[in-house]
C-alpha cells in the first residue's frame, strides 16, 4: 500500500487503496452533488437582487448608494454568520446547522417579495445573509474530508465556483429577469422558496456528519477527529499564526471587492450607461455565469497540478481585466466573449477561501478558519466595497465602480506573492527534486506553515 504524508510527517493510507474505498467514492460523488445544489442555490438567491435591481429601482426609486447598501447589508450579516458558524457546528453538528441554514435563507429570500419599501427589503436581505453565511464553511469542511487528495481542488472548485456560476450566474439572470418581465419582481423572489426547501430535504437524507472512511490524506492532523473544541480565542490565535491564513483573509477582502462591485453594478451599468435593453443585459450577465461555471472548476483543477500560488496569481491577473472590459467594450456580443475569457476570479475564490486554508490548518480548527476567511472577506469586500463603490458612482459615475473592482484584483496579486505553496502534488515534486533520486520516497509536509 502506498503512503501519503501528513502534516506531522507520518504516512497515511493512500485513499485509492484504503478499505471501504468504493463506498467512500460513492459518498464523495453524492456529497458533491448535493452540496453543489445547496451552495449554487445560495448564490441564485443572492444574485437575484442584482438582476432585479432595475425593476426594484423603478418601484422604490433607489440611488446607486441604496443599491450598494442592499448588497452590502447581506454581505455584513453573511460575514457575521460565517464567523460564528464554526462554534454552532461544534455544539450541534455541521449537518443540522447546514439544514437549518438552507431552510431559513429560502424563507427570507421569498420574504423579500412581500416587502413594500426599501427598509423592509433591507431587513429581509440582512436576515437572508445570516442564514446563508453558514453554508459555505460547513459545506467545504464536509467536502474536504470526503475528497480524495487528487480531486480535492477540483471538488472544492465545483462546489464553490461552478455551482454558484451555474445557478447564480447562468440560471438566475435568465429565470428571474424572465419572471420579472412576464409577472413582476416580487414573484421572482417568492418562487425561490420551493427549490430551497427541496434541497434541505435532500441534505437531510444524503449528508453524513462524517464520511464513510475517516481518512484525510494531505490535510493536517486528519486523524484528530473527536477532540474537544478549544476556546474560540485559542483557536483564532492558532489559526492566525499561519502566514497563509493571514494572507488569505486579506486576499478575500480585496477579491470580494472585485466580485461584489462588478456583479452589483454591471446590470445597471449596461442599461444606464450603454443603453442595453433588459433582455440584452440579462444575456451579457449570463456570460458572467458561463465563465463562472467554467473557471470555477478549471482554476482549482489546474492548481492541483501547477500549485495554488501560481494558479492564483495567473488567473487573478486576467480577472483584473474583466471590469475594464465592461467599461471599454461596447458591442454586447464582443463584451460577452471577453467576459467569458476574463471572468476567472471565481475559481480563485475557492483557493483562498477553502483549499489553501484546508491544507494549512489542523482539522479541528478548519471550520473556524474557513469562517474567518469568508467572514472578514465579506465584511470588508462584500459590505464596505459596494458601499464605497456606490458612493463613488453617485459622485463620479458608474465607471468609478468598475475601476474599484479592477483595483481589488490587483491587490490580490500582490498578496498572493507571499503565499506558501500547499498543493500536495507540487510539494512532493519539490521534495523529490531537492532530495535527489535516492530519496524520492521522503514524505513532504503539506502544511502552509506558520508565521
Amino acid at each position: 500500500m502506498t503512503r501519503t504524508p501528513s502534516r506531522s510527517g507520518a504516512a497515511a493510507p493512500d485513499p485509492v487503496a484504503a478499505p471501504g474505498d468504493a463506498e467512500a467514492r460513492r459518498y464523495e460523488h453524492r456529497l458533491l452533488l448535493v452540496l453543489f445544489a445547496a451552495f449554487g442555490f445560495v448564490f441564485f438567491d443572492r444574485q437575484a437582487l442584482t438582476f432585479l435591481a432595475p425593476f426594484i429601482s423603478d418601484d422604490f426609486h433607489l440611488s446607486h448608494t441604496a443599491l450598494g447598501v442592499l448588497s452590502g447589508v447581506l454581505a455584513l450579516t453573511w460575514a457575521l454568520s460565517g464567523l460564528v458558524c464554526g462554534r454552532l457546528a461544534d455544539r450541534y453538528g455541521r449537518r443540522p446547522v447546514l439544514i437549518a441554514a438552507v431552510v431559513l435563507f429560502s424563507c427570507f429570500s421569498a420574504a423579500g417579495g412581500l416587502m413594500t419599501g426599501f427598509a423592509g427589503l433591507l431587513i429581509a436581505r440582512a436576515l437572508m445573509g445570516l442564514a446563508e453565511g453558514a453554508v459555505l464553511p460547513l459545506a467545504q469542511s464536509l467536502m474536504v474530508e470526503a475528497s480524495r487528495e487528487h480531486r480535492r481542488g477540483l471538488n472544492m472548485g465545483l462546489l464553490q465556483g461552478s455551482s454558484a456560476g451555474l445557478l447564480g450566474g447562468v440560471v438566475a439572470p435568465l429565470v428571474v429577469v424572465w419572471i420579472a418581465e412576464h409577472h413582476d419582481w416580487r414573484t421572482a423572489f417568492l418562487v425561490t422558496i420551493v427549490p430551497g426547501l427541496l434541497i434541505a430535504v435532500w441534505i437531510a437524507r444524503s449528508v453524513r456528519e462524517r464520511p464513510p472512511v475517516p481518512v484525510l490524506p494531505g490535510v493536517p492532523d486528519a486523524t484528530a477527529r473527536e477532540e474537544a473544541a478549544p476556546p474560540l480565542r485559542e483557536v483564532l490565535r492558532e489559526v492566525l499564526a499561519h502566514r497563509n491564513i493571514v494572507l488569505c483573509v486579506l486576499a478575500a477582502c480585496f477579491y470580494l471587492t472585485w466580485f461584489t462591485v462588478i456583479i452589483t453594478f454591471t446590470p445597471t451599468y449596461l442599461e444606464d450607461e450603454k443603453g442595453f435593453s433588459s433582455g440584452t443585459m440579462s444575456h451579457v450577465m449570463t456570460c458572467f455565469g458561463v465563465a463562472w461555471v467554467l473557471w470555477g472548476f478549471l482554476t482549482p483543477a489546474v492548481s492541483d497540478r501547477i500549485g495554488r500560488r501560481s494558479a492564483l496569481i495567473a488567473f487573478t491577473v486576467v480577472a483584473a481585466l474583466c471590469p475594464l472590459a465592461v467599461v471599454y467594450v461596447d458591442d454586447p456580443v464582443l463584451l460577452g466573449g471577453v467576459v467569458v475569457l476574463s471572468y476567472t476570479g471565481l475559481g480563485c475564490f475557492t483557493l483562498i477561501m477553502a483549499t489553501i486554508p484546508a491544507e494549512t490548518v489542523p482539522r479541528r480548527t478548519l471550520t473556524v478558519a474557513l469562517g474567518l476567511v469568508m467572514g472578514v472577506g465579506e465584511l470588508a469586500g462584500g459590505f464596505i466595497g459596494p458601499l464605497v463603490a456606490g458612493l463613488a458612482s453617485d459622485v463620479w459615475g458608474l465607471d468609478a465602480a468598475m475601476f474599484i473592482s479592477s483595483g481589488g484584483a490587483v491587490a490580490v496579486v500582490l498578496l498572493a506573492l507571499g503565499l506558501r505553496e500547499t498543493a500536495p502534488a507540487v510539494l512532493r515534486r519539490r521534495g523529490a527534486a531537492d532530495a535527489g533520486p535516492a530519496h524520492d520516497a521522503t514524505p513532504v509536509p503539506t502544511s502552509g506553515g506558520a508565521l
